[in-house]
């Protein structure tokens, strides 16, 4: 399913076969929690502003509208009118940011619903069987996303039980998918390495998840309170463990220089609330470094918001029009500035494609950077 067509030092260049289209590598999945990208943005705007992958999260859509809704409107494609893939998490990161409203054991987790404070209880069969619900195109194994730091005992314990979990997600899926009456009956599962910040439970732990002939594997708990500099260490050390033949998600991961160098320590997927959130605050992303719209300096500014930018935002309004609706509060200000955000991140996967098809990504990383870490 994961053909690698070409590699300069550690970055990848590759596709990856699914039943709802293939997926061109490394890509940058736009996170649409509850279906929707925060923002005003549809499924057909997100077509616009090259978007691959739309990722939705488990837990907020068993909560809200409920999963067997979806699966009675025919799945989450169907429900969003969105025919690419779709890669659902787990639930587990929950497990980390609901800390206050839930209580773990072998089993699994028992949740206090964030919207209503009914009781939830989740473990690996439950987020296989909701996931399955949803139909998505990849489904996350359900895992504990541990704070940083946390104590070294804590993890290793922690790393034992999502590797039991994992087991018992992929025997799950294996069920789902065979029963006459499931939606995509295709469903991938991309298994979690945890261990915090310390190699060697990170090294184990990714030795024996890779055992289990996952369709793709993800490095999880990081972008969770660590520096930048930790969070690279960890996949230095990890990444020479990792199935070269599968797909690599760094989870929740994050800026355009994040992302740079990632992929040059052999990262194909990535996500992250940046995009949408910051450009609500009209924080924008350009090749030129960070643009802050709320800057009076922009008031009568007659530019697009990036030269040369083809999102929609850029190729019809000035940053001068776009921070009067920002400043007015009006909903179309929140929705240019999410539309340029997304545009911004999609471009950026697919000039990263297409530097280390041609063997010069070193070259395009070191620009690139130069560039970004400016403010505007």
């Amino acid at each position: 399913m994961f053909k690698l067509l070409n590699q300069e030092g550690r970055a990848r260049r590759g596709t990856f076969e699914t039943v709802h289209g293939t997926i061109q590598t490394p890509v940058f999945m736009n996170v649409g929690t509850s279906a929707a990208i925060k923002g005003a943005v549809s499924s057909l705007d997100l077509k616009d502003v090259g978007c691959q992958v739309e990722l939705s999260n488990t837990y907020h859509l068993h909560v809200r509208p409920g999963d067997d809704l979806i699966r009675d409107m025919g799945g989450l494609h169907k429900f969003m009118n969105w025919d690419r893939p779709i890669l659902t998490d787990s639930g587990g990161f929950q497990v980390f940011s609901l800390a206050s409203l839930r209580k773990i054991t072998e089993e699994g987790v028992n949740f206090q619903s964030h919207v209503d404070g009914k009781r939830i209880f989740m473990g690996p069969e439950e987020s296989m069987q909701i996931q399955s619900n949803l139909a998505s195109t990849i489904a996350m194994a359900f895992d504990e996303c541990i704070e940083n730091p946390a104590p070294y005992d804590y993890v290793k314990n922690s790393c034992a039980r999502t590797y039991r979990w994992l087991e018992r997600c992929k025997k799950e899926m294996a069920r789902l998918n065979a029963l006459p009456e499931t939606i995509n009956k295709h469903q991938m599962l991309f298994g979690i390495n945890q261990g915090g910040t310390y190699e060697d439970l990170r090294i184990e732990h990714m030795k024996q998840i890779a055992t289990l002939d996952l369709d793709g594997y993800a490095i999880g708990g990081l972008a969770v309170g660590e520096s930048a500099e930790e969070m690279y260490r960890i996949i230095d050390a990890v990444e020479p463990y990792m199935p070269k033949n599968k797909p690599r998600y760094l989870m929740g991961v994050g800026t355009p220089q994040n992302i740079l160098e990632a992929v040059e320590r052999g990262v194909d997927f990535f996500d992250c609330v940046i995009t949408s959130r910051n450009a609500r605050h009209a924080n924008l992303f350009t090749d030129i470094g960070v643009l802050n719209l709320n800057n009076k300096k922009f008031e009568k500014d007659d530019r697009p918001l990036q030269e040369g930018c083809q999102c929609p935002a850029c190729k019809n309004y000035t940053r001068s029009y776009i921070r009067h609706l920002i400043k007015a509060k009006e909903m179309l200000g929140m929705r240019l500035c999410v539309l340029h955000n997304l545009h911004f991140y999609n471009d950026l996967m697919a000039k990263i494609r297409t530097a280390i098809e041609e063997n010069r990504f070193a070259e395009f990383k070191k620009e690139a950077l130069e560039k970004m870490n400016n403010r505007v």
